[in-house]
């Protein structure tokens, strides 16, 4: 199934993806002129339109596509390969994919047929809205936002930033995880829970969307503030401080998506270099013929497929034993992956000289996504502790 799927995707990609990436960059540059720089290119709906009739719709979600997350890996590399279309198109990106997954497991009958079922259409997108301005949102015990019950209803105050998706129109629902404080054994892990708050709930406000190193994404990543934000206890997810088990339950497969992803990126970056290599000369030769040139595509590939098989060993795991069992082999694959992937799209950079940071190759754009997923869904710092401590736990269990 896994090869029969590949192939379509692959297929898509060259046929119907590629050709469109600069008529997405012309729509967006005319959308932008006339004052909406984050309107979605129609370039973009045709295209879901294509993919959703080829079948290749919602493939991140077993119970749709029936994939596992191994067999699904290979298809979020080569939609990595162009992140600013790719995804959106097979209806597999961040976060909807995560809000999806979320909503799937822990929805009530209600929460999904109001906002599961125009996901998985394609005919709205969401937002998950965690990390905040003021607190080192890394140590999710940190957040302040409040959920604070009030009758029958919840009331959300907040500050939230980095939350990816808000910028678009098409972004109707923000799931978002804020202080309940009803853990009734005191544990830290049993003070928060998230809420579903769609974007026109009265005191809720989408601030500003901010840039990553001077791009605009098209859909944002927004500063929003929860201004006693009232919405129905029905929107809970999941029980009164559960929410960082769901939490959890979501970032599992959801970094399996962005590794491989990333993957994607390097892999699109490795073919760039080694196209350059062969047609551009120099010193007397094609550069593919200079020993230095030879060796930074070596260790490019070298790095690539170690990533993907460390991602695609954790895939398994998942699907094996669960996300829970695979949580240092997670925070492995979230440092690892990224960290390739920017090594390669560098050293591409590196082939294509001032041409690699404009806007005239798909370089500085790989790197400046490559490089934010080394902070999203937590920094490098972070997951390294995580297989650090798993590591000296093996160690003590060997020796004792």
């Amino acid at each position: 199934m896994t090869e029969s799927y590949l192939g379509r995707v692959r297929e898509f990609m060259a046929a119907q993806v590629y050709p469109a990436e600069p008529v997405y960059e012309a729509q967006r540059a005319e959308l932008a002129a006339a004052g909406d720089p984050h309107g979605l290119p129609p370039v973009v709906e045709e295209l879901k339109a294509r993919a959703r009739a080829a079948g290749l719709w919602n493939l991140f979600l077993p119970s749709v596509s029936g994939l596992s997350n191994l067999e699904y890996a290979p298809l979020a590399e080569e939609m990595g390969r162009s992140p600013a279309i790719a995804p959106e198109v097979f209806n597999c990106s961040a976060p909807d994919t995560g809000n999806m997954e979320l909503l799937h497991l822990f929805g009530t009958d209600q929460q999904k047929a109001t906002w599961l079922e125009p996901l998985l259409d394609g005919r709205i997108r969401s937002a998950y809205a965690m990390t905040e301005p003021d607190v080192a949102s890394s140590d999710a015990a940190n957040i302040r936002t409040s959920i604070t019950a009030d009758g029958d209803d919840y009331v959300v105050d907040g500050r939230k930033w980095w939350i990816t998706g808000a910028a678009d129109r098409r972004c109707r629902l923000f799931v978002v995880m804020g202080r309940s404080g009803n853990g009734e054994d005191g544990s830290t892990h049993r003070q928060h829970s998230m809420v579903l708050v769609p974007r026109d709930t009265p005191g809720v406000v989408v601030e500003r969307s901010l840039p990553i190193f001077g791009y605009h994404d098209q859909a944002g990543h927004c500063e929003i503030t929860f201004d006693r934000a009232r919405v129905p206890r029905a929107n809970l997810v999941g029980g009164e401080g559960e929410g960082f088990a769901i939490a959890q339950a979501r970032l599992g497969p959801g970094r399996i998506h962005h590794a491989m992803r990333a993957i994607g990126m390097g892999e699109r970056a490795l073919g760039l270099m080694c196209d350059r290599a062969t047609t551009r000369v120099a010193f007397g030769g094609p550069l593919a013929e200079k020993g230095v040139v030879q060796e930074l595509i070596a260790e490019s590939r070298l790095a690539l497929d170690q990533a993907r098989l460390l991602v695609l060993h954790t895939a398994g795991l998942i699907d094996r034993l669960g996300a829970r069992a695979a949580r240092a082999e997670i925070s492995a694959i979230k440092v690892a992956a990224p960290r390739a992937a920017l090594a390669v799209i560098d050293r591409a950079i590196e082939l294509f000289g001032a041409a690699g940071v404009s806007g005239d190759t798909p370089l500085a754009l790989l790197y400046a996504t490559a490089r934010t997923l080394r902070i999203v869904d937590g920094p490098d710092a972070v997951h390294l502790r995580t297989v650090a401590r798993h590591e000296l736990s093996r160690r003590q269990k060997a020796v004792t």
